[in-house]
């Protein structure tokens, strides 16, 4: 027995001369301990109390050395003078108490209750006394020097931010008769639908947290311990800290529900624009519901769905239309919201927009019964259309077909992926067709400028063909689907442009005019060309993402290729492309549109999903996990699992794979950064499908290499040591639970429950249970291995002394 284990064994009656008495019980556990000071501490763990508060945002931690380091590591730019050390601070209170013999005030700590008093006030005034006023107009004074803020440019009635901690902050579900068209047998039993929706916080932190801030309450589970260089913290905030505390961008502007993502100053050239913010189209009246309802009726013509489909309400039909365009459709935006009329829009679309805003409120039975509704109308529009063509097809049947493949490859049930899978022909014939169309419309105006509602047309088409070319190479990157569409039909098309120039205004037309002359938009075929001859490209934040899914792509095609182990050329060629894409994000568009969607990157969320499939790509040149890709297709998370595990393989130890290992340690410092915790319960509704998907690959692959670290008779070199204490120093010793295990298995089981802890997409739910299995299996596996050996592993006997890590969930 361990050292440690018997001390904590040993009676009273047994301790050694001299050693203090061990009086202090924990009431939860027989642990003693010899002063209560441990105790307390100790007893933390139990009731996962956080007593120490940082004055400068909201953050709280167990101990105190921990608020000073995060004071010293996140706050350091923001002037004033550090917290002092709790032996410092003795030393000061035992000096102003001795030259101080009556009552007197010091210097106030500026305390964030203030702030929300004068948030909370109408009038903005608030009865605070003189010295308190003076402190936060000085911390003001030190905020406005300290960045430069653009001019913002809101809505004269903003509307109300959804929370992304779930629907307790909307409206109450409104009961719905139960839908009982053709087709219900489809719908799949989610045994995960009643643990998926976040529970609602007490009562008395909704009363004390504001609205824009009702996240925050969620502590981290875990806090980067920056490696030599405390000058990175300030390069990811923390979601936590109150945006006065640590300037962005937006920090004048809590109300937006923290670090929102309009443009990365950092990283757009240009001078500051004034900032704007799009509003979800509404319904205003009972009436225009009525009007959606003739219009599904015109739609119906065989009467399949009128019987049994209920209309929601027009709270929740307004409720579901914000939560798709205010949560899902800046990740793919090819829809227009300013002419996105609901009473007038094809009601195929409109029920597959509202069955995704669905999703996105936890409303399983609803979504599904406005997803089929849907697939019922896009099917009799098709099988009814005589002389069908691809080229006469409406835009509107590739737009919905789109949503409803989305909405049943993400779902978490193999048949609907099925389904999907048995259409994608069709979807990509049809972007052919309408592509073709598209050309011909073009060359009749003979290089005469369009109208704006004609470009407004024309580009509606062009983001909707690169949607559907960025879906299937997620399905290729999910489930090692072979693409239905090549970047061979996108040739000369333009690429999208800014989101800037898309959501502005039809009123005047010379406004846009200009801003379309000083945009450069160049075609798919230059900026593909660009890339592989090692040339930078000015494009937008949709187009970034656009050509990544490109190189993707090539990097999927050239390693089926039977010549790939000896295609040196090509290979070389696809790093320089990559390359030059990251260099290419200097040079990005500057996106000037608020997105209200709390992330860890200050530039537009469609910039933080490229880095996603970006750092997948990079992987994938080294290391293919094709077995488990193609397991996922048949959603059962022990055959995925034994996929992962079997894949051990795959991962060697060399100085190449110590890069692919730099690029899953971005991956997982994302989420580590923010707090394992606030990811679990912000990501689902957050951000983008693409980061479970695309970190999939590179969780397997770090959990394997770290177990072969771990394991393997070879011991570690000082790369590989270095590497191996940087991902540990990730990991927050205070925030792990009481029983040890090996850093691989922690990291899948980490995983495992941050991605499936809210569920929107139920793949992710599937994934993550696949990761707590694989990580039961790295841990069996270890101990069948040490059985065998009775030796300990490498590392162990080396440099590094923090392998004994805690399960941190």
């Amino acid at each position: 027995m361990p050292a440690a284990m018997a001390s904590n064994a040993a009676p009273a009656a047994a301790r050694k001369p001299g050693q203090p008495e061990k009086k202090y019980k924990c009431q939860f556990c027989n642990r003693a301990f010899s002063r209560s000071e441990h105790r307390s501490r100790h007893e933390r763990s139990h009731t996962k109390e956080r007593p120490f508060k940082c004055l400068k945002c909201r953050s709280t931690f167990v101990r105190r050395d921990l608020l000073l380091r995060h004071d010293r590591t996140v706050h350091a730019k923001d002037g004033g003078a550090p917290l002092p050390s709790e032996q410092k601070r003795r030393i000061s209170n035992k000096t102003q108490d001795a030259a101080t013999p009556g009552p007197s005030k010091g210097a106030l700590p500026l305390d964030t209750t203030v702030l929300d008093q004068l948030e909370a006030s109408e009038d903005g005034v608030v009865d605070v006394d003189i010295e308190t006023a003076a402190m936060l107009m000085t911390d003001f004074h030190h905020k406005a020097m300290a960045s430069q803020e653009p001019e913002m440019v809101l809505d004269q009635h903003p509307e109300p931010v959804i929370s992304p901690t779930g629907p307790q902050h909307m409206e109450p579900s409104v009961p719905q008769v139960p839908y009982t068209a053709p087709g219900q047998n489809m719908l799949p039993q989610m045994p995960w639908r009643d643990s998926m929706v976040p529970q609602p916080e007490p009562e008395s932190q909704q009363k004390t947290h504001s609205a824009f801030h009702a996240h925050n309450h969620l502590a981290p589970m875990m806090e980067r311990t920056m490696s030599g260089n405390t000058a990175l913290a300030p390069t990811f905030p923390s979601m936590s800290e109150n945006n006065l505390g640590t300037p962005n961008p937006l920090s004048p502007y809590p109300s937006m529900l923290g670090p929102v993502s309009p443009v990365d100053y950092r990283k757009s050239p240009g001078p500051s624009q004034a900032l704007t913010m799009t509003s979800a189209p509404q319904l205003e009246s009972e009436e225009q519901c009525r009007k959606v309802y003739e219009n599904i009726k015109q739609y119906d013509s065989e009467n399949a769905l009128l019987d049994t489909f209920h209309l929601p309400s027009l709270n929740t039909l307004n409720r579901l239309l914000k939560t798709y365009f205010d949560l899902f459709h800046h990740h793919l935006p090819f829809l227009h919201p300013a002419t996105f009329h609901p009473t007038e829009v094809a009601a195929p679309l409109l029920l597959a927009v509202l069955s995704i805003g669905a999703l996105y409120i936890f409303d399983q039975d609803q979504a599904y019964m406005l997803h089929i509704g849907s697939k019922v109308l896009v099917n009799q529009f098709l099988q009814n259309k005589e002389n069908f063509s691809s080229r006469k097809c409406p835009l509107w049947t590739m737009q919905s077909t789109l949503l409803n493949m989305q909405f049943s490859s993400w779902s978490g049930d193999p048949k609907g992926l099925e389904w999907a899978c048995s259409i994608k022909s069709l979807l990509a014939n049809m972007v052919a067709g309408n592509r073709y169309e598209l050309k011909i419309r073009s060359e009749a105006r003979e290089g005469a400028q369009p109208s704006h509602q004609e470009w407004i047309e024309d580009e509606q088409c062009r983001r909707t063909y690169y949607a559907v070319y960025i879906f299937f190479g997620l399905l290729t990157l999910t489930y090692n689907h072979t693409p239905a569409m090549g970047f061979n039909e996108f040739d000369t098309l333009e690429l999208p442009s800014s989101e800037s120039l898309w959501t502005m205004g039809g009123d005047d037309e010379e406004v846009w005019r200009e801003a379309l002359a000083t945009s450069k938009i160049i075609t798919f075929r230059q900026a593909h060309d660009n890339l592989f001859q090692g040339e930078t490209a000015r494009y937008s934040a949709f187009a970034t993402r656009v050509m990544i899914n490109a190189l993707f792509l090539e990097v999927w095609y050239h390693k089926r290729s039977p010549e790939a182990l000896q295609d040196v050329v090509t290979e070389y060629k696809l790093r320089l492309a990559l390359e030059t894409w990251e260099k290419s994000l200097d040079l990005c568009e500057p996106e000037t549109v608020v997105v209200r969607l709390s992330a860890p990157h200050k530039g537009h969320p469609l910039i933080f999903n490229a880095m996603a499939l970006y750092r997948n790509t990079r992987a994938r040149l080294v290391v293919d996990l094709k077995s488990i890709q193609e397991a996922l297709r048949y959603h059962d998370s022990y055959e995925v699992a034994a996929a992962m595990t079997n894949a051990r393989d795959k991962v060697q130890r060399s100085q190449e794979m110590i890069k692919v290992i730099q690029e899953c340690f971005d991956c997982i410092e994302v989420a580590a950064v923010q707090g394992i915790r606030w990811v679990a319960r912000t990501s689902a509704t957050n951000w983008s499908i693409e980061h479970p998907l695309a970190g999939m690959d590179l969780v397997v692959i770090l959990t394997l290499w770290l177990y072969r670290l771990e394991h393997d008779e070879e011991p570690a070199n000082e790369e590989e040591l270095a590497m191996y204490n940087k991902l540990r120093n990730l990991f927050d010793d205070d925030s792990v639970d009481v029983y040890g295990a090996k850093l691989s298995s922690t990291v899948a089981r980490l995983w495992g429950s941050m991605i499936d802890e809210v569920v929107v997409w139920g793949i992710t739910k599937l994934m993550g249970e696949a990761f707590k299995l694989h990580s039961q299996a790295l841990v069996g596996y270890e101990d069948a291995m040490s059985s065998r050996s009775g030796s300990a592993s490498p590392l162990a006997a080396g440099a590094v002394q923090v392998l004994e890590m805690q399960m941190a969930y």
